[in-house]
């Protein structure tokens, strides 16, 4: 926990942006620096990797991860992959060394598939919608606690691709969270051009209706750069869904928010590539960071809301 302190302690808020209902505050430090690894997206792009089902069958929970390149490849929570049986999600930040080949734990997002569309997954340069990461990352740290195995509650995440796709009124052949997105990319599009990275800026906390939603850091201004228009839209969604009065976010909050994550209990864990996962929870709050050569890679910290706490330390992990 104590690099995860040091690390909050050299963040400093800027000046908020404000728009239709949702406020983000950027997160500044003078210990970023340059990253040495490439993100998931560049290295598909470049084809120095290749993500695959496990085996002709394919299993739900796993896919097979293999860098072909010389450089380390950042995979990072939320991010959605789509392809091959079913569209899946990464259940947290991973960063696999160079020439590595790893199963990495994911869940599905697309409940009505199971047919084979490729025998490669691409990426669809999105991330898992804010709330429903909230809920897969409580569920994450108890199975990890629990068993050490990286799953998620894969009904709860089916559950909450239902109940977004209700109240935005999305009809999907395929339960698909990617049908919701497409639907509603125009809007989500004004989202993004309201939200700009800034000069040095290696985070930002979120906040929908005046209520604090979440926090990203990562170790690089040029990866935050890299994922913000995919974060802006997963904390957009929980806006259009929500729509209350259009309430800005205050200083204050945002404040307390931070404290409260400097002040969460962090489990840790060998990470399945390089480095730690530290595996955040406190009151209303869960998460996790990845942790290598001294630094905080990413870290992601959610408001579950007083409304919103789960009781699963009592429930029983899904099985698979």
């Amino acid at each position: 926990m104590q690099t995860i302190n040091d690390t909050l302690s050299h963040l400093h808020l800027g000046a908020a942006t404000a728009f239709e209902g949702m406020t983000v505050f950027p997160l500044f430090s003078d210990q970023f620096r340059d990253k040495d690894y490439l993100t998931l997206d560049e290295a598909l792009e470049q084809e120095l990797a290749r993500v695959i089902e496990v085996s002709e069958e394919g299993e739900v929970p796993n896919l097979l991860f293999e860098n072909l390149g010389d450089r380390k490849v950042l995979l990072v929570d939320g991010d959605e992959l789509v392809g091959a049986k079913q569209n899946r999600i990464v259940n947290l930040s991973i960063l696999v060394g160079a020439h590595t080949k790893i199963e990495i734990p994911v869940s599905c997002v697309e409940a009505g598939r199971w047919s084979r569309k490729s025998d490669e997954f691409s990426s669809a340069k999105r991330a898992m919608y804010s709330r429903a990461r909230a809920s897969k990352a409580e569920a994450v740290t108890v199975r990890m606690r629990r068993s050490g195995e990286r799953y998620s509650d894969q009904s709860e995440v089916w559950n909450n691709i239902a109940e977004c796709s209700a109240d935005l009124d999305v009809d999907s052949l395929t339960s698909s969270m990617s049908d919701i997105y497409e639907s509603h990319e125009q809007r989500l599009g004004r989202y993004r051009e309201a939200f700009k990275a800034r000069d040095g800026q290696v985070g930002a906390l979120f906040a929908i209706d005046g209520k604090t939603q979440g926090m990203e850091i990562f170790d690089s201004s040029a990866t935050f750069s890299h994922y913000l228009e995919r974060l802006v839209s997963s904390y957009a969604l929980g806006s259009l869904a929500d729509m209350g009065e259009g309430r800005e976010a205050v200083l204050s909050e945002a404040e307390q928010f931070v404290a409260s994550v400097k002040q969460a209990q962090a489990e840790q864990f060998e990470a399945l590539g390089e480095g730690e996962d530290l595996r955040l929870s406190g009151e209303s709050l869960a998460g996790g960071a990845l942790v290598a050569e001294d630094r905080v890679v990413h870290l992601a910290a959610f408001n579950l809301g007083s409304g919103n706490k789960m009781s699963r330390r009592d429930s029983q992990p899904v099985v698979y």
